[in-house]
């Protein structure tokens, strides 16, 4: 992969915020970043950092209550924000960018057997003969590890594991571009989570998609990630490649996540991170993270912008604005 290369998504100064009874709840907050074919990318951060919202806002899966969404994003150059939802429905979602939600037994129709839904976007977006969906649908089951005898079985007769690898196969049946996987080995046992990611692995060596991991598991994220983004309150804190990112991150708040995993060789235990994330109702004005950071400073009273340190690394923190580190 040369990065040359054009990338497959920019996504430019994304917004997505939401109209709440107690206000504006600040949900992605001005992310920007590429992806390039073939390139896997972890998405990490606490519970409601907004990394969900951030891909309701690339998908535009947008509840009634949106309060703002605006910014760029380009799939192979185009811009699809300028689409209608009907070109958006018809032109990119499930077929250049498709989604593993969830817990995939919430997103199955359980009064559906699996394969009539693995078969759907192919019928519905392609106008594909609904033999030679099944037929493709059966491939996608193989390409899982699925046994493409249970296409004909329903949601509720599969377990969790194979639950989530028919979640797969409907999302990559369509050969998308791009596939989004939010939080996919969550529910899982240790085991179960393996499973799923050499499948995703495999995936990945065999065809050209990229994908997008949404999670807060840092340790199944390494597993598949080429580059790693932490979202903090709504923000990207660091973009990094993942080489580095797991061995020496840069921001203080992914040193404090990374500290926080239990390390199979060494005896130290893991630290937490005191304090709370603020409320993406109330945002400080300064930097997000200073009141948890143990490097604050009276720079941290105004808010950093995410700088580049390197080749397509960059970071949001007053102590690498120049060129300092930590």
């Amino acid at each position: 992969m040369a990065f040359s290369d054009p990338p497959l998504l920019q996504i430019e100064d994304l917004k997505l915020y939401f109209r709440t009874q107690q206000g504006v709840l600040h949900a992605v907050d001005g992310i920007s970043l590429n992806l390039r074919r073939n390139e896997a990318m972890v998405i990490l951060g606490e519970s409601g950092c907004g990394k969900t919202s951030l891909t309701r806002a690339i998908l535009r899966l947008l509840p009634r209550n949106v309060h703002t969404y605006s910014g760029s994003v380009k799939l192979n150059g185009q811009e699809v924000m300028q689409l209608s939802d009907e070109e958006y429905r018809q032109q990119v979602r499930w077929v250049k960018i498709s989604l593993v939600p969830q817990a995939a037994m919430n997103s199955l129709n359980p009064v559906l057997k699996v394969g009539d839904q693995v078969a759907e976007p192919l019928i519905s977006h392609f106008g594909i003969r609904r033999s030679e969906a099944f037929e493709r649908s059966a491939a996608a089951f193989q390409h899982v590890g699925v046994p493409s005898d249970f296409l004909n079985r329903y949601a509720f007769e599969l377990s969790g594991g194979m639950r989530q690898r028919v979640a797969i196969a409907m999302a990559m049946v369509t050969d998308p571009d791009l596939i989004i996987l939010d939080e996919p080995t969550s529910a899982l046992d240790v085991l179960t989570q393996a499973n799923i990611m050499n499948v995703l692995k495999r995936v990945k060596q065999e065809t050209s998609t990229s994908f997008i991991l949404i999670t807060h598991d840092i340790g199944t994220s390494s597993e598949l990630a080429d580059r790693a983004a932490v979202m903090y309150a709504g923000q990207l804190v660091e973009v990094n490649d993942a080489e580095q990112f797991f061995v020496e991150p840069l921001h203080p708040y992914s040193r404090k996540l990374m500290a926080s995993v239990p390390k199979l060789r060494q005896t130290e235990e893991p630290e937490f991170i005191s304090g709370q994330p603020p409320s993406l109702l109330d945002l400080p004005s300064g930097c997000r993270f200073a009141v948890r950071c143990d490097h604050r400073f009276e720079l941290c009273d105004s808010d950093p912008e995410l700088v580049r340190t390197g080749q397509r690394k960059h970071v949001k923190c007053w102590l690498h604005q120049n060129g300092n580190s930590l």
